[in-house]
């Protein structure tokens, strides 16, 4: 009887195969990552947008805009509310104490301008977390800086209560002509070019991006950093890689123009 030897695969022929296998999943893993971070891409855009739809409909019923929540740590935060300065003229450096309870400081001067937190409470916006604050696809808190000072008012507002936008007196007395002037929104960080045109931001929203948990760095990171340092100028910009010039960043900016706010105020009869 003819007994036919069968014949195996050889260790070079299974390696080959191992390898192709490999190949094949790795790319299946990455495009998979693509598309898991486009899609947190797109939904921390479209927080973004919902939160300031939510911002512009609260300056609708409230006849004003809100304030900003303000988080220093753990033990001391407004919960995702509004904080407001107990004194109407102080700057938030000096301010003395601080409130959650709008009823209270009716003049609208604000703890903190440049380096708030979306007032996710007030405005109904969510998800929240635990603390009450909105948080982005990656869970980092949804940051609201707000317009504090302003040119060109026909009337005013009083030296004793001068906020004007979170000021529900001021807004209506003051007249659609009074422009922000402080919120500087630029290409990178030193601001050698805008990417809005000054006098145009009344409030903007914005999420620290995927890395938003790694500290600011403005040394490696001069542009994120510039996002989160608590002065009145910040950077939008297309997303960009560690080896960029400036480092990686990947914060998703939506500055609001005053125009929009007036716009909505004014086809509700809240304004003039």
């Amino acid at each position: 009887m003819l007994i036919r030897q069968q014949r195996g695969f050889t260790l070079t022929e299974v390696a080959v195969a191992f390898l192709i296998i490999a190949l094949l999943l790795g790319g299946a893993v990455m495009t998979l990552q693509a598309q898991i971070e486009q899609r947190n891409f797109d939904e921390a855009q479209r927080r973004l947008n919902a939160a300031a739809e939510a911002v512009l409909s609260f300056a609708l019923i409230n006849r004003r805009l809100p304030c900003p929540a303000r988080f220093v740590n753990a033990a001391t935060h407004s919960a995702g509310r509004e904080s407001f300065c107990s004194s109407a003229t102080a700057l938030p450096a000096a301010c003395p104490s601080h409130t959650t309870t709008p009823a209270l400081p009716v003049h609208g001067n604000c703890s903190t301008y440049y380096a708030g937190y979306l007032p996710a409470v007030n405005v109904g916006a969510g998800p929240v977390d635990s603390l009450g604050f909105a948080v982005d696809p990656w869970g980092n808190r949804l940051r609201y800086v707000i317009s504090m000072n302003y040119v060109n008012c026909p009337t005013a507002p009083p030296a004793a209560t001068p906020r004007l936008f979170t000021n529900q007196a001021n807004l209506k007395n003051a007249g659609i002509g009074c422009l922000p002037n402080d919120l500087d929104v630029c290409t990178t960080s030193g601001c050698v070019a805008r990417a809005v045109s000054q006098q145009t931001a009344v409030f903007i929203v914005y999420s620290t991006g995927k890395n938003g948990a790694i500290p600011a760095d403005p040394l490696n990171r001069p542009n994120e950093a510039e996002n989160l340092d608590g002065d009145a100028t910040f950077v939008m910009r297309v997303p960009d890689s560690p080896a960029a010039a400036g480092g990686q960043f990947d914060d998703l900016m939506l500055p609001v123009p005053v125009g929009q706010l007036y716009s909505r105020l004014v086809s509700a009869g809240v304004l003039p």
